[in-house]
């Protein structure tokens, strides 16, 4: 497809998009609504003028609450349309995580895909001062609240937004507790995901079911955006249930598919197991996990796949690296490819000096996909991008003599559940909450069925008892599925290192 058009803004390539090619499906829910290019390009301008009309100023955060639907698809870019920054929240959350995302950000209105999500609101001890405004899916819609806003107010604040606008602050498990917010803007999105669609060939004649959450820079960027961008038709996903993939791939010619390495070991048992029929599926794309070479020269044999796309990329630096086309089989499987156009990567000692090919260090990314930063963290953001741009990602990597990456480990705290990355110290500061409890310390430990799964260690207050099971369904009760531990255990007191902090690798050994 070569070089991406001069578009500059999302609203303008919507805009374009519609304009030459109308009747273009793009969204193809297979439960509900479909939608074409001018279908969703005049969904989004009804959704602006709704904003509007609730006196959304060019710059104000939207927060977008809500699983992967069609709703979600328009709404989003009927946020971009009123010139609005989209907070996503994820569907996981439960009513804190949500307040203090809303709170952090000063979202000023809030847009939930499903009623019981207002409700989880209402309950929160987080003040939220700069909400004005809940849109819920009952009440009356933003298309029906923005009928006395003229269309051509709309599309005077949708052409005004710049390139260097912010587009999205996008919520990072971070290693010091709260999520933060990072900031991309128009231009980088525009970008990073144009050229990520040229290296895994999305085109026209693609359909791509969205597995990852639109909440979530994967599923938003690399899914609902790089579908407009390349005209696919997306298929939302609100639930993933491993036992349904087989029967989408086929009732729906799924042509693309991305996840983690045991979706595709799912499709190999199932096709083990029965006959179905996955000859429309050429293209899979694996996310910075080690992939056995054997999974992907199976998928190659028995699935006709033609190729197998190992990328890596974070949420502060959108797309670093990717593999290419011609790979053979062992970069795909043990490397994340080479860095993609615009963006430079070395690796680094912990005195900050380059190490030689095949050294371990330290990931350090420059170029145009570097965040804007966190948001209303100053202070945060000069701690992750130093003077010269370069982003330090946290995460340890090993470059190949032919400048292929491979990501061996994360130097910070977080560890992963089920594909999700999880901040110690986030669960931590929501598990002191219940009430019960001094001091809370949560470490990532293996699991075989999540990869790893959380171990509390806590010290209740003193003259009350610490109830593992009870502390366990509050946490489910108040916390995202993949944020509760696996279990709780009780402490007399934390240890801790000569400088006083619990010392976790203390614990690690005790749970050893």
């Amino acid at each position: 497809m070569g070089s991406m058009p001069d578009w500059g803004t999302l609203p303008r390539m919507l805009r374009d998009q519609a304009e030459r090619h109308p009747g273009q499906l793009v969204v193809a829910d297979p439960a509900g609504p479909r939608l074409t290019l001018a279908g969703l390009r005049e969904a989004a301008s009804g959704i602006a003028r709704g904003l509007l009309a609730l006196g959304v100023e060019p710059g104000d955060r939207v927060a977008l609450w809500g699983a992967n639907s069609p709703y979600w698809v328009t709404h989003a870019f009927g946020i971009w349309d009123a010139g609005a920054v989209i907070v996503p929240l994820s569907a996981r959350y439960k009513g804190i995580e949500a307040a203090q995302l809303l709170a952090r950000t000063g979202a000023k209105v809030l847009v939930t895909g499903a009623d019981p999500l207002a409700g989880l609101l209402r309950g929160s001890p987080v003040p939220l001062p700069e909400l004005r405004h809940v849109v819920e899916p009952d009440g009356p819609g933003l298309a029906a609240l923005g009928a006395g806003v003229p269309e051509a107010e709309a599309e005077e604040r949708a052409l005004a937004v710049r390139p260097d606008d912010l587009c999205e602050i996008m919520s990072t498990s971070g290693t010091t507790g709260l999520p933060k917010g990072v900031m991309i803007d128009h231009s980088q999105v525009l970008r990073g995901y144009w050229d990520w669609s040229e290296i895994v060939t999305l085109g026209e004649h693609d359909r791509y079911p969205v597995i990852a959450p639109f909440s979530h820079g994967f599923g938003l960027n690399a899914g609902l955006v790089a579908c407009v961008l390349r005209r696919a038709v997306m298929i939302p996903i609100p639930v993933f249930t491993p036992d349904a993939l087989m029967s989408l791939i086929s009732e729906e010619r799924v042509t693309v598919l991305a996840g983690p390495p045991t979706l595709f070991h799912r499709i190999l048992d199932e096709l083990d197991r029965g006959s179905w029929d996955v000859s429309s599926l050429r293209v899979a794309i694996c996310g910075a996990a080690a992939v056995p070479a054997s999974l992907i020269t199976r998928l190659v044999e028995r699935v006709g796949l033609q190729r197998m796309i190992n990328a890596y990329g974070l949420m502060e630096g959108t797309v670093v690296s990717m593999t290419r086309a011609g790979d053979p089989i062992e970069v795909i499987a043990n490397t994340t490819g080479r860095p993609v156009p615009g963006i430079e990567v070395r690796i680094v000692d912990d005195d900050g000096k380059p190490v030689a090919p095949g050294e371990r260090g330290e990931i350090l990314q420059r170029g145009y996909g570097v965040m804007r930063g966190y948001w209303g963290e100053p202070g945060k953001t000069a701690e992750v991008i130093d003077a010269d741009g370069w982003l330090h990602t946290g995460d340890v990597g090993v470059l190949d003599d032919a400048g292929n990456l491979a990501v061996v480990d994360r130097k910070k705290d977080l560890y992963i559940v089920n594909g999700f990355n999880v901040s110690p110290a986030e669960v931590e500061s929501l598990l002191l909450r219940e009430g019960s409890l001094a001091q809370a310390a949560v470490v990532g430990v293996p699991d075989p069925v999540s990869g790893e799964s959380g171990l509390a260690y806590v010290v209740p207050r003193p003259g009350v008892t610490a109830d593992p099971e009870a502390l366990l369904a509050w946490a489910r009760a108040n916390m995202s599925g993949y944020k509760v531990p696996r279990r709780v255990l009780v402490l007399d007191a934390l240890p801790t290192n000569a400088n006083g902090k619990v010392d976790k690798l203390a614990l690690r050994r005790h749970q050893a």
